[in-house]
C-alpha cells in the first residue's frame, strides 16, 4: 500500500528532491510552524475576547509580525532562503 501511494505521488515527490538538503530540510520540518502557532495562542489567549473580528485580525497581524524574526532561526535558513528567491524571485519580497 506505502509503495502504491509513492507511486501514485511519485509526479509530486521529484520536484521536492530537486532541491538542495537545505531547501528540502526547510520545507518539511515543522518546527517553525509550530512555533508560531504556539505564538499565536499565547497571543490569542492572552487577550482572551474581542470586540469584533477586525481587532482579532489586528491582533495576529501583529503576533506575526513580532514571531518574523524567529523564522531566521531555522537551521540553514540564509542557504533555504537564497535557493528560494533563484527558484521563486518574483514571488518573494527583497
Amino acid at each position: 500500500m506505502i509503495t502504491q501511494a509513492w507511486l501514485n505521488s511519485w509526479e509530486y515527490v521529484i520536484p521536492f528532491l530537486a532541491f538542495p538538503p537545505e531547501v528540502r530540510r526547510v520545507i518539511y520540518t515543522t518546527n517553525a510552524i509550530e512555533a508560531l502557532n504556539r505564538q499565536l495562542r499565547k497571543a490569542i489567549k492572552t487577550k482572551g475576547h474581542f470586540p469584533n473580528e477586525e481587532a482579532a485580525r489586528k491582533l495576529i497581524y501583529l503576533a506575526v509580525t513580532n514571531a518574523v524574526p524567529q523564522w531566521t532561526r531555522t537551521r540553514s535558513w540564509t542557504t533555504a532562503l537564497l535557493a528560494f528567491k533563484i527558484h521563486f524571485g518574483d514571488r518573494l519580497p527583497d
